[in-house]
């Protein structure tokens, strides 16, 4: 199982002062070096956080994998084909929201979801949705060409009895067999930290895991190296 870092959360940092430090780009390429396996941005419409000067600089300094999150809109899908990360990954986006609250509704987005994916392909970027562990949700990503799918695992994340928990696992662990089983990639993502995610590498078949916020704050204590190391040796 692959380890990406997301880096929003320093963006925001930054931002929060309206200067230029923390700078993202340092500390994901610092990230590379003490061993993830790629980095995740999310290009929001409102660009509270990561801007496109971001992710032009990541393109260019990069050595591992950009997966870039974003809306299906335009404006996003035209940047997207223009930098050329190796990934993209489509989730819904709310302004009001304070971070993804759920999967993409593929099933009612279907006719806007392929045009986006064409649109990716034709500048030869993979494209993965982030979807709920729906059976239902996972045929309709395949039926448009997707990539990936990544797995919304905030259910899990949030459960608050082991029973909860491991009833949302069962379903994760369902979802990833039937996407295999149709030739998709599986990530997963969203609110695993460094002890959920002890029990949540027991599925087979996810490919990679996208965290950040557990990671950024436990860098405030232990540092940022040391921070990735415990979850690079926790992933794999």
């Amino acid at each position: 199982m692959r380890f990406s870092l997301n880096v929003d959360h320093i963006a925001t940092l930054r931002n929060s002062r309206g200067e230029n430090q923390p700078d993202p780009i340092t500390f994901a390429l610092l990230a590379e070096q003490a061993g993830v396996d790629g980095i995740v941005v999310h290009l929001r419409e409102d660009r509270r956080h990561i801007n496109e000067r971001d992710v032009r600089l990541l393109r260019e300094l990069l050595t591992t994998k950009l997966d870039l999150e974003m809306a299906a809109t335009d404006e996003i899908i035209k940047i997207a084909c223009d930098v050329g990360p190796e990934l993209a990954t489509i989730v819904p986006e709310r302004r009001q929201e304070l971070t993804t609250e759920g999967g993409i509704n593929v099933i009612d987005n279907i006719s806007r979801l392929k045009d986006a994916i064409n649109d990716l392909h034709k500048a030869e970027i993979e494209v993965s949705l982030f979807i709920e562990p729906s059976i239902e949700q996972i045929d309709a990503s395949a039926e448009i060409n997707s990539d990936f799918i990544e797995i919304h695992t905030g259910v899990f994340a949030n459960a608050i009895s082991e029973e909860e928990q491991f009833d949302e696992l069962e379903r994760i662990r369902i979802a990833v067999k039937h996407a295999k089983k149709l030739g998709l990639g599986v990530n997963a993502g969203h609110g695993l930290d460094y002890q959920n995610i002890k029990i949540f590498r027991e599925i087979s078949g996810i490919d990679e895991v996208s965290i950040g916020h557990a990671v950024i704050a436990r860098a405030v204590f232990v540092g940022l190296n040391e921070a990735i190391r415990e979850m690079i040796r926790l992933v794999k």
